[in-house]
């Protein structure tokens, strides 16, 4: 006796749920059917999404207002301070007479500067 052919259909037999019964709207449980996918998504959107926008923004902004003489933290774990600014890329003076071309999305904070007292 061969169930497999018997087996292998029952999974989307039972994924297309009952027919609607004589009477009803087929648009209601469809919306029913709908209704969590679009609540997952919303949760989703406002969970994953909308704080890495967040965070995009924050970074272009920050990106935006470098200056000649920030001291800045960039994406190899390197400190400098930016000696000069270019379109796409800056000039970080990590040491004296050692000065770097990074793009200037390397660079992944700008520091507070230090006070000298």
């Amino acid at each position: 006796m061969n169930l497999l052919p018997a087996v292998l259909s029952l999974p989307p037999l039972l994924a297309m749920g009952a027919p609607p019964q004589p009477g009803e709207n087929p648009t209601k449980s469809l919306l029913g059917a709908l209704g969590p996918m679009i609540l997952i998504f919303v949760v989703f959107y406002l969970i994953l999404i909308r704080p890495q926008q967040k965070q995009q923004k924050e970074t272009r902004k920050m990106l935006a207002a470098i200056k000649v003489g920030d001291r800045v933290l960039v994406a190899g774990g390197i400190y400098g301070l930016i000696a000069q600014i270019k379109d796409k890329s800056v000039i970080v003076k990590i040491a004296e007479n050692t000065r770097v071309e990074m793009l200037r999305s390397a660079v992944q904070q700008v520091l507070p500067a230090e006070s000298k007292s």
